[in-house]
């Protein structure tokens, strides 16, 4: 019997405020203490392996009830406002000024 027990059905946070896009899904899965990581699941197969293509979403700090955008899917960066995320990614976008007002 472990000292530490994990809970088995990890879900997402529920002030997430994202569905999944078409064909996608995402999965929650433990990272720290405190910490899980979202990841989004591709509706793509590789062709050497069964898995599912994943990327990461980003992290939820389950303590401290923030989101943070990955570095990459072992590092997190830095906290995010949810709002500002998009339904594939945690990770802010760095635009100019005329790219702001096309793209916003």
């Amino acid at each position: 019997m472990s000292l530490f027990q994990f809970p088995m059905n990890l879900t997402l946070p529920t002030d997430f405020p994202h569905e999944p896009p078409k064909g996608y899904a995402y999965k929650v899965k433990s990272f720290r203490r405190n910490v899980v990581a979202i990841w989004l699941q591709h509706p793509d197969h590789y062709t050497y392996s069964s898995d599912r293509v994943s990327t990461i979403w980003g992290f939820y700090n389950t303590k401290s009830r923030t989101y943070s955008a990955p570095i990459n899917a072992t590092k997190c960066g830095n906290q995010v406002d949810i709002r500002d995320t998009r339904p594939y990614t945690a990770m802010q976008l760095n635009l100019n000024p005329l790219e702001h007002a096309l793209y916003s």
